[in-house]
């Protein structure tokens, strides 16, 4: 799955949690194209017309266009009469019937990468609540987009640690090794099953082919000595893995047990000498 289509699943997905959170009749977004200064509104939901289907939206035009410069969520009552923003876009808007609509654009790193639309086909003021929920589902496509980027990031980084496995020392491998740990950690944030398994695909790329079939560790006792030989405390592999200390200190005692080790790093140098870790 390429990155846009990626991001136009999150869309897609959180428009359906802005419908069901605010009862709004109609949700509509899209991304940011690459390179420019755009949005191409490629998700609906509720519409009963294509007419904003495929609308590239420029930067300061529309409601949306002012929502990506200023980079901050947009609304008005009534579209058609708003004197607050241009009307590039009213044809379209008054086909689908919409009146009061908001616009809140997704933020990450200081860039926005889409926009999020609700509306209603009535004119009347658009709540808090509503905007707060639109708001909420925009945090969940950041949120979103910002483990994609870091999966990108680290999948790029395995493939160019797997030539230099057999030769890298020191300094060198330690990055290699934290890039695993990271790796690890974000897999079971990933609701994407095929994202995941390219994933962990990339982890398993980073670890030398197993020499003792007979140790089996399951994948969150991997998860917690892959941090621990990183460098992280229990603490740390804790927050990390988003598990409690408590069953961090189980999955290790349990990891330790399988791999014959009486202590954390006799653990890490088992796991290794097995081929589990790099």
């Amino acid at each position: 799955m390429t990155a846009d289509a990626a991001g136009a699943v999150e869309i897609r997905n959180a428009l359906v949690r802005l419908r069901r959170a605010t009862g709004l009749p109609v949700a509509f977004g899209g991304l940011v194209e690459p390179g420019r200064r755009r949005v191409r509104i490629s998700e609906l939901n509720g519409n009963s017309t294509p007419a904003l289907s495929g609308l590239p939206v420029t930067s300061g035009n529309g409601l949306g266009g002012r929502a990506v410069a200023l980079a901050r969520p947009c609304a008005v009552t009534d579209y058609s009469s708003a004197k607050q923003i241009s009307h590039e876009y009213d044809i379209p808007v008054a086909t689908e019937g919409l009146r009061s609509i908001l616009a809140v654009p997704v933020v990450v790193r200081r860039r926005v990468r889409g926009v999020l639309y609700g509306a209603l086909r009535t004119a009347e003021p658009l709540g808090d609540r509503t905007l707060g929920a639109a708001m909420e589902a925009a945090r969940d496509v950041e949120q979103a987009l910002v483990v994609r980027d870091e999966v990108r990031g680290l999948l790029a980084a395995a493939a160019g640690a797997e030539p230099v496995r057999e030769r890298a020392p020191g300094a060198v491998w330690e990055q290699v090794r934290e890039a695993h740990a990271a790796l690890r950690a974000l897999a079971p944030r990933i609701a994407d099953p095929v994202l995941r398994a390219e994933l962990l695909d990339a982890c398993r790329l980073l670890t030398p082919e197993p020499v003792r079939a007979e140790v089996r560790l399951a994948p969150r006792e991997l998860d917690v000595l892959t941090c621990l030989a990183a460098g992280a405390t229990n603490a740390g592999a804790s927050e990390r893995l988003g598990l409690r200390p408590e069953t961090v200190k189980s999955y290790l005692r349990s990891a330790m047990r399988k791999l014959g080790a009486h202590t954390r790093g006799e653990a890490v140098a088992s796991a290794r000498r097995a081929g589990l870790l790099p």
